[in-house]
């Protein structure tokens, strides 16, 4: 009878690789979304109907019907007539902007690999530079990353975004890159945070809070994940300095490539960003990366209801 003889290693390998050829993106095409939105009032009563459903918020009674005033972006209640404004407290309130325009926007920023820039947008809409801006800061606060928890296997590494200034000492080189730390859970989600520092006093807090004891931490051979195994983790590491960059499963390939999306893209899209709006970037590529299998653009759509 025949008898495998594939090592364990080799046979997780071949299953991860299955795995991801199995799973594809959901996919949410313009058609779709022209589809469900082709102008300003189907927007404005999807954003009523997901916000409160069929219940008012002015007196509480569960399926009431609402109707919509002429000239404004509002609705009445059957039942007790009083005025409801669905956007008011959410990213479209106080807004000219057609929200057609605002639903585009969103819809952009959910099928865009390498991120939607303002001037890109100012493009698309015909509205200022100031107004896209402003749309794209908006659109990226529903994409705050969750407390979420990673166990299992979980790389992590940290990278450094920002251009070479020459000159020594604190006034060039690399003292003006910002430090990005980033942990991932293989086949799950990732979590990335602008830090003030690469330290052990920096990184350690977050990897306790954010990976479960007893999980398997993939790093390179920096000082800071010495005390790994100590603190209840299986800890194993790769020498970059060396040139290893893999040794059986002990890789950091998968938060690699994530620096290198995101990195790629603030260079081919956005140029620079600001250490002041780096967090919201960040946040941008986290929530894109774990929503890949997902179709994007009704999730947002779902967040921009919630008040901000």
């Amino acid at each position: 009878m025949y008898k495998s003889t594939l090592s364990t290693d080799i046979k997780i390998l071949l299953t991860a690789s299955i795995f991801r050829h199995i799973i594809k993106p959901m996919r949410y095409t313009f058609k779709q979304f022209k589809t469900e939105y082709p102008d300003d009032p189907t927007c404005l009563k999807t954003v009523l109907e997901n916000r409160f459903g069929d219940t008012c918020p002015k007196c509480g009674t569960v399926g009431t019907k609402f109707y919509p005033i002429t000239g404004r972006k509002a609705f009445s209640c059957l039942s007790c007539r009083q005025h409801i404004y669905p956007l008011a407290d959410t990213i479209f309130r106080k807004s000219e902007t057609s929200l057609w325009n605002w639903f585009y926007a969103i819809y952009l920023f959910s099928v865009a690999k390498n991120g939607v820039s303002a001037k890109e947008l100012e493009r698309h809409l015909g509205v200022t530079y100031k107004t896209a801006w402003r749309m794209c800061k908006q659109i990226r606060l529903l994409m705050q990353q969750e407390a979420i928890t990673l166990s299992g296997t979980v790389e992590t590494d940290e990278t450094y975004v920002g251009g070479f200034k020459a000159g020594k000492g604190k006034r060039g080189g690399f003292a003006h890159k910002q430090v990005v730390f980033g942990m991932v859970e293989r086949q799950g989600q990732v979590k990335a945070e602008h830090v003030k520092s690469s330290g052990a006093r920096v990184l350690l807090p977050r990897i306790l809070e954010t990976i479960e004891p007893n999980s398997t931490i993939y790093s390179d051979q920096a000082p800071v994940y010495g005390s790994l195994n100590k603190r209840g983790f299986t800890h194993e590491s790769v020498n970059h300095g060396t040139g290893e960059y893999s040794r059986g499963l002990a890789h950091t390939n998968t938060i690699e490539g994530f620096w290198g999306q995101l990195k790629r893209s603030i260079d081919g899209t956005y140029h620079m960003v600001s250490p002041k709006y780096l967090q919201s970037y960040v946040n941008e590529f986290v929530f894109r990366y774990n929503y890949r299998n997902e179709a994007v653009c009704p999730i947002l759509l779902k967040l921009a209801v919630k008040p901000v």
